[in-house]
């Protein structure tokens, strides 16, 4: 057993679990954390795609009772019916987009670069979005949601497709923009996480399953559980934080960040790329 793969492993576990939920970009920061470790060829792609399962376990944690309650109503309750549509109807467009053009935006657009520009440009639109506050906000709770702005909002989720944009950081700032409050904005995120994420985690291991073998099973272990730990960590924490606090600071970090990468690319100071 590697015991430095296995290190690296549960280092780039923590990075997806602290960043998947915020809107920082979890794939930008694994991009960059995996240029700097070194952990860059095709089986570390799919490491870095199926760790986010992990991720996902914990918000179905924080969310069990209101998960279980809408599949348990789903039979007959109109409430749950309509909820479990709009994640549907969100996760929709994704899944499409994500199979006609999954494929040429890996080939072309997953480099240390193309990460810094999305992350300085989001950061950017997130003040914007900042600016307007919750004083906009028409939806303040996701069960008010309608199905064409669950669409709207599956729409966005699709810009995320772009490395660095971030999906959680694109919903919620485009929830905001489209109507919802931060808390709902918020919320929504989580909840159609779930169903972009285990999918795109299944689809990546049974499309590369033959760079994959038996002894990869402690590696992906270690990653899932230290995926898990962290979002947990961050879930809850987020969540009583947007109650009373903005997503300004991380539209700062954002801007820093991107600078940051630019700079030390540029003058070779860290090769991003290695």
């Amino acid at each position: 057993m590697d015991l430095m793969l296995l290190i690296k492993a549960a280092i780039m576990g923590v990075v997806e679990g602290l960043t998947e939920f915020l809107p920082i970009s979890s794939t930008g920061h694994l991009i960059l954390a995996g240029s700097l470790l070194g952990f860059t060829d095709g089986k570390a792609k799919v490491f870095e795609i199926a760790i986010q399962t992990g991720a996902i376990f914990a918000v179905i944690i924080v969310y069990w009772q209101r998960l279980r309650a809408t599949l348990l109503g789903l039979p007959s309750e109109r409430q749950a019916q309509r909820f479990a549509l709009n994640v549907l109807i969100a996760f929709i467009p994704a899944v499409l987009l994500g199979l006609l053009f999954g494929k040429a935006i890996k080939a072309n657009l997953f480099t240390p670069v193309v990460v810094a520009t999305t992350f300085i440009v989001g950061g950017f639109i997130i003040l914007w979005a900042e600016r307007r506050g919750d004083a906009a906000a028409r939806v303040h709770d996701v069960d008010d949601m309608t199905p064409w702005l669950a669409l709207k909002l599956g729409l966005v989720q699709c810009m995320a497709l772009v490395p660095g944009t971030s999906r959680s950081g694109a919903t919620i700032i485009g929830g905001m923009l489209l109507g919802l409050s931060r808390k709902t904005a918020t919320d929504f995120s989580f909840f159609l996480s779930i169903p972009t994420l285990m999918g795109a985690g299944a689809y990546s291991l049974y499309k590369d399953r033959a760079l994959l073998s038996v002894a990869d099973v402690p590696m992906f272990a270690v990653g899932l559980l230290f995926s898990f730990l962290s979002a947990w960590v961050c879930v809850r924490w987020l969540l009583r934080y947007v109650a009373t606090h903005s997503f300004v600071p991380f539209a700062w970090y954002r801007i820093a960040f991107g600078g940051l990468i630019l700079l030390t690319a540029y003058t070779g100071w860290v090769d991003w790329t290695a």
